[in-house]
């Protein structure tokens, strides 16, 4: 009898699964070498070092969709529009190692930059057509592994919606197991409900389920162990979900220690190579922002210095990664320069603003020097603004999680700012929103959330009303 748990195209899914991973740095490589053959040029060891560092950055970068999204549940264009910008932050480290090294004349410009531009296009169509086998290989009715589910409840229907959405999964749904009747229920349509618990086993077995995801309450353990001694007697593989959504979840993540499984209920989402790509991208962006704006920079610094008396750029300590210290820099915009204990938020036609910070503040280009902050460490592009001391003092009195925004850099822009939850919050309410929307950030983030992010930061700076 075939096992219970394993599915006749297992092996062929896992090996595409795989191939789509590294599709990224094979097709990378092969478009280099296919034009350094067409072009005729020698294969050199600059050119075997290239090859090398372009398979090993596209293998960290260009790791395609997770393993349970597909570009379809993914979108096209925002699919396209994550290679991109992956792609873009390749290329730019790829400058910065040749003007670094200054072995950037060792290379055909001409061959590079075709190279650059066709392989990201190149890169989505392969990925887009490994999608497509995985699907065939997953969709197929006879070769879906059936599941059901014990419990009816808020985590368990949510399980069923995943599953049921996320066709890519292999998985067909039987329905659910629950003690209850459907009139206490009230969210689960009659044929899903399959019986009561004591049901399972015999359903198990007589049906040739393949999964069992137990999602009943932690508090209800004893009654979990009791099932998982009755559904020893069969082949099928059994999952625990437990009902950790009773908790306030940043970045919810399964790990162990030595063996002993351990789960993670507040986390920084910027662990292992997930803070390689946020500090890489952080690194190309400041430093190019820096580069080309730094004739404006010193423009602005200059006229800090000569229209106002005292120092061009203002220093206050702020909380930093982890709720540590750090010094923020910006262009000084007020007369004084507090960083006391007690520091007023500015207000709509603050007394404090200078003329030319008056501008600076209304633009937020007073911000622009924060991009040495980044390049320092201390603080990211996109991420958590960074409050005074003294009013994160105040706040984290008075609202639940507020220090939980700092399990993370503080940012240049975020998620609050662009939904013009910035500027003077005169209530306890508006600072909440602005938390709330941080921790979103925190729960959701990824690479493409930070483009976003800082393409609408581009628009809102001309828009806000809240900047002053």
């Amino acid at each position: 009898m075939k096992s219970q748990g394993y599915s006749s195209q297992s092996l062929p899914l896992a090996l595409t699964a795989l191939l789509q991973r590294a599709s990224a740095a094979i097709v990378a490589c092969a478009i280099l070498r296919t034009g350094m053959l067409i072009t005729g040029t020698r294969m050199t060891v600059a050119y075997e070092a290239l090859l090398i560092i372009v398979a090993l950055l596209a293998i960290i970068l260009l790791r395609g969709p997770k393993s349970t999204e597909s570009f379809h549940s993914a979108g096209f264009w925002t699919s396209a529009i994550s290679i991109l910008w992956v792609w873009g932050i390749l290329v730019a480290v790829l400058l910065f190692l040749g003007y670094a090294t200054k072995t950037s004349a060792y290379y055909s410009r001409k061959l590079l930059l075709s190279w650059a531009i066709a392989t990201p296009v190149i890169v989505l169509m392969t990925q887009l057509a490994i999608d497509k086998v995985i699907a065939g290989l997953t969709l197929t009715s006879s070769n879906k592994r059936r599941a059901v589910i014990a419990g009816v409840n808020e985590y368990a229907n949510s399980l069923a919606a995943k599953i049921e959405q996320r066709s890519n999964l292999g998985l067909s749904l039987e329905g659910h197991f629950d003690d209850r009747g459907l009139e206490r229920l009230g969210q689960i349509s009659p044929e899903r409900l399959l019986g009561k618990l004591k049901d399972l086993p015999t359903y198990v077995r007589n049906h040739r389920i393949d999964l069992i995801y137990i999602a009943l309450p932690i508090r209800n353990i004893q009654r979990v162990t009791d099932l998982l001694d009755e559904l020893h007697d069969t082949t099928a593989s059994i999952y625990f979900v437990p009902d950790v959504f009773v908790f306030d979840l940043i970045q919810c993540r399964t790990d162990e220690i030595d063996g002993l499984p351990v789960v993670a209920l507040c986390e920084t989402p910027f662990y292992g190579l997930r803070g390689v790509i946020k500090r890489a991208s952080d690194i190309v962006i400041a430093s190019t922002i820096l580069l080309l704006a730094s004739p404006v920079l010193l423009a602005i610094a200059a006229a800090v210095k000569f229209t106002t008396p005292g120092s061009v750029i203002f220093k206050q300590r702020r909380y930093g990664l982890d709720g540590r210290d750090i010094v923020v820099y910006k262009y000084r915009t007020m007369y004084v320069s507090d960083d006391g204990e007690n520091i007023p938020q500015a207000t709509k036609d603050d007394q404090r603003v200078t003329p030319i910070g008056a501008i600076l503040r209304r633009y937020s280009i007073d911000e622009l020097p924060q991009f040495i902050n980044v390049l320092q460490g201390r603080m990211s592009v996109v991420g958590p603004r960074p409050h005074a001391v003294a009013h994160n003092e105040q706040y984290r009195k008075l609202i639940k999680g507020y220090m939980i925004r700092h399990k993370v850099n503080p940012g240049v822009t975020g998620l609050a700012q662009i939904r013009g939850l910035r500027g003077e919050t005169s209530t306890v309410d508006e600072m909440q929103q602005r938390v709330e929307a941080d921790l979103e950030y925190l729960r959701n983030w990824s690479l493409e959330l930070d483009i976003r992010i800082i393409l609408r930061t581009l628009g809102a700076v001309f828009t806000d009303t809240k900047a002053y």
